[in-house]
């Protein structure tokens, strides 16, 4: 599948099958995401959501806890780190906090800078919802 935000290839989530079932599907290159199926949409695609609302703080045991990791895709923190059980908090990551990793803030500005402003606004991805 392509991506209709910056054209990129997608890569398709392994997800086990269910009566419901729903493909994910997600670009590697700008991180957005297309879900296919599923109970209420045929093709639900979420919008731009910028840098500071985006991502989610990582946990883990084998993070440090004075540094602030962005949760990536994959079990792994933006800038790379990848920990048995990682996963996201409930609390949203802040490139602006003071103890924010500065390499997890440079690759959320490479991939912020990867959206296109025309795909930015709140119906720039089309969603198609079932008929019934």
């Amino acid at each position: 599948m392509e991506c209709d935000v910056c054209g990129q290839a997608m890569w398709r989530w392994p997800v086990a099958p269910t009566a419901w079932a729903e493909e994910i599907w997600s670009c590697l290159w700008c991180h957005s995401a297309t879900h296919v199926g599923g109970e209420w949409f045929e093709v639900s695609r979420p919008p731009y959501l910028p840098r500071d609302m985006r991502w989610e703080r990582a946990v883990a045991d084998g993070l440090p806890v004075e540094v602030s990791h962005a949760f990536g895709v994959f079990d792994k923190t933006l800038c790379g780190i990848q920990e048995a059980g990682m996963s996201p908090s409930d609390d949203w990551w802040s490139p602006e906090r003071e103890n924010a990793c500065a390499a997890c803030r440079v690759e959320a500005d490479v991939i912020d800078d990867r959206w296109p402003q025309a795909m930015r606004g709140e119906d720039a991805r089309v969603s198609v919802a079932r008929s019934l």
